[in-house]
């Protein structure tokens, strides 16, 4: 619960310094990608590489999927290889790729270039038509199978990979909530942070110097999710 409470806090201070830019806009556009292309709990494929697999986002976008009531964004971890005695949530294997369909959503998480196995899954489940989102460092083949794809230039963009991670799944957090408050699920003195309240537009203003803003964020990233998250 002490590291929950500790990421958020992080991430809204993330948010902060990078509002005079437009990752904000990018990572909740992603996110509203994502929300609108899956359509059944179930659907959504989260799939990372052979080598690195995206533990740390499927655990975050499970729990913002479940707080915000928005279980067609609960995500299901597409795995290389099972180890034996896994438990059934972590037992999906890359059978489960064939068997995408429209409706579904296959998310890449690719740190690094994409290899061919993976490459020729995606595009097997593009065309029995699932929509494709990927999150890579700039990956042309990749992003060419890809529906919609958010590349991070590590060293030239602000944001890490692993902090584009949490911004996404935070975004997801924020539009399930945003739903919920529409359906008149909470009251109007909601304690729920993410839920529009009167007076608030948009995210903190702060407006530092554009000097050292990116070594800013960058010690936050740090703390927040590391090298790579």
């Amino acid at each position: 619960m002490h590291h929950r409470y500790v990421d958020a806090n992080q991430v809204t201070t993330l948010r902060a310094l990078l509002a005079p830019t437009r990752w904000l806009e990018r990572t909740r556009a992603f996110a509203l990608g994502l929300r609108k292309a899956t359509r059944s709990p179930g659907g959504f494929l989260l799939v990372g590489t052979p080598d690195e697999e995206p533990w740390h986002l499927t655990a975050h976008l499970d729990e913002e999927s479940r707080l915000s009531g928005i279980p067609e964004l609960m995500p299901t971890l597409v795995r290389w290889q099972v180890p034996e005695g896994a438990p059934a949530h972590l037992r999906v294997g890359l059978e489960r790729l064939e068997a995408a369909r429209r409706g579904e959503t296959l998310f890449i998480v690719s740190p690094a270039t994409a290899p061919v196995p993976l490459l020729e899954r995606v595009d097997d489940a593009r065309r029995t038509g699932a929509t494709i989102f990927a999150l890579d460092t700039g990956d042309p083949e990749l992003d060419a199978l890809a529906h919609e794809s958010m590349a991070i230039r590590p060293g030239v963009d602000a944001v890490s990979f692993g902090g584009a991670q949490h911004l996404i799944s935070s975004s997801v957090g924020e539009i399930g909530a945003a739903e919920r408050f529409e359906r008149g699920e909470f009251g109007v003195a909601s304690t729920d942070t993410r839920v529009p309240q009167p007076g608030m537009v948009g995210y903190p203003r702060y407006r530092p110097g554009v000097r050292g803003l990116r070594d800013r964020v960058a010690r936050l990233l740090d703390v927040v999710s590391g090298p790579n998250g």
